[in-house]
């Protein structure tokens, strides 16, 4: 995959009271392979805050750390089977971020890299919802792709199994 990439993150909250919360985001950034982990490199602007966000996301194995700094300031490390806890900094405050990671699976193609976590999330120590991260980075011109599309045949690679 080219250093210069489209990413695609998507995230879905399966609420307490039975609704759904769907977000997404497209953004341009960068990859790269070093010492075993893939990278993905992008900034993002959000409403209200006149600087970017400046993201990293490291995928290695069944592990993904998203660190982002800027308005807003986290480390999130999302690990098949194990809980974390992290610090969520805005500008309005900080909070206890709890993360119960059950599945982080990553494939990869020369021309593109999906990872798809699934996680519990809490907030100060509370159930607030049960999330799916979806992130796609393909080479900016590509098209865009879904390794989970069983009609597609076997020519991904798993990372990680």
């Amino acid at each position: 995959m080219t250093r210069n990439v489209m990413i695609s993150i998507r995230g879905l909250q399966f609420l307490e009271d039975e609704t759904d919360d769907n977000i997404e985001t497209v953004q341009q950034g960068e990859y790269f392979f070093r010492n075993g982990s893939h990278f993905l490199l992008y900034e993002e602007y959000l409403e209200d805050f006149p600087e970017p966000v400046k993201s990293v996301i490291r995928i290695r194995g069944n592990e993904l750390t998203l660190t982002r700094k800027g308005p807003l300031n986290v480390q999130m490390n999302f690990t098949q089977g194990k809980k974390t806890l992290t610090r969520y900094r805005t500008p309005y405050g900080a909070m206890t971020i709890g993360l119960d990671t059950d599945r982080v699976e990553c494939h990869m193609t020369q021309e593109a890299l999906c990872v798809e976590v699934d996680y519990v999330l809490e907030a100060n120590y509370q159930y607030v919802a049960d999330c799916t991260i979806r992130i796609e980075a393909r080479e900016k011109g590509g098209e865009r792709f879904d390794f989970f599309d069983e009609n597609k045949g076997e020519s991904e690679e798993w990372i990680g199994s």
